[in-house]
């Protein structure tokens, strides 16, 4: 999973950082709400960890944000933990909420389990649609502007991922983890050779380009 840790106090989210990268997870963190919400709008997160209380924008009021736009399922993680606390950030748009102190296991299953009822929903529309190009996930087929595509089994992955997070950055570690599974060095140029070739078969003879390169960041479709 990539995971996005919205946290001001810096010992618990380190502390929670570290964990979650001993289970073979990827962390971001930020401290502010405000940020958060920049960062999802540029970059591609399995799931969003957020403390209630945070400086200027409050958690709550992150999720509200977030209630109109694509985002990853959200767990709030608050000291302020009675019933109508938990009513009131489910209801703002969290998919779960974990009272603080917690048990890093129960927490870790948690998320597990939001990511892995995310990816079911999403794969449940088996259809994605990207500007012109359309992807077909039961079929395997790929086709824009009505002309089909034919891609090799790591170029339908790739732009499987990148499809699923339209007009957002997707890391090449990402990348790597969805399609690869960690298998290769993160400075391998195999990631390059197969998006120049996607590259070929997706935007060639078109008047547009929808995958673009974001130096040293990652990839972007649409």
């Amino acid at each position: 999973m990539r995971v996005l840790i919205v946290e001001d106090d810096t010992r618990v989210s380190y502390w929670l950082s570290c964990k979650l990268q001993n289970c073979g997870h990827n962390c971001r963190l930020v401290e502010d709400g405000e940020t958060a919400l920049c960062l999802m709008e540029k970059e591609a997160f399995d799931a969003l960890l957020i403390d209630r209380m945070l400086p200027g924008i409050s958690g709550i009021d992150v999720l509200k944000a977030l209630q109109n736009r694509p985002h990853p399922p959200a767990m709030v993680l608050s000291a302020v933990d009675q019933p109508s606390d938990r009513i009131e950030g489910l209801r703002a748009g969290a998919s779960d909420y974990l009272g603080k102190p917690f048990d890093f296991t129960e927490l870790l299953l948690r998320l597990e389990g939001l990511v892995r009822r995310g990816q079911s929903s999403r794969e449940a529309e088996h259809l994605l649609h990207v500007e012109d190009l359309m992807i077909d996930r039961r079929s395997r087929r790929v086709s824009r502007g009505g002309q089909p595509i034919d891609l090799t089994e790591k170029e339908f992955a790739l732009l499987l991922v990148l499809a699923e997070h339209p007009g957002r950055t997707v890391s090449r570690a990402m990348l790597l983890e969805k399609v690869w599974g960690y298998q290769f060095d993160p400075q391998t140029n195999l990631i390059d050779v197969h998006i120049s070739k996607l590259r070929a078969k997706v935007d060639r003879g078109f008047q547009s380009s929808l995958l673009r390169t974001i130096r040293a960041v990652g990839y972007v479709l649409g």
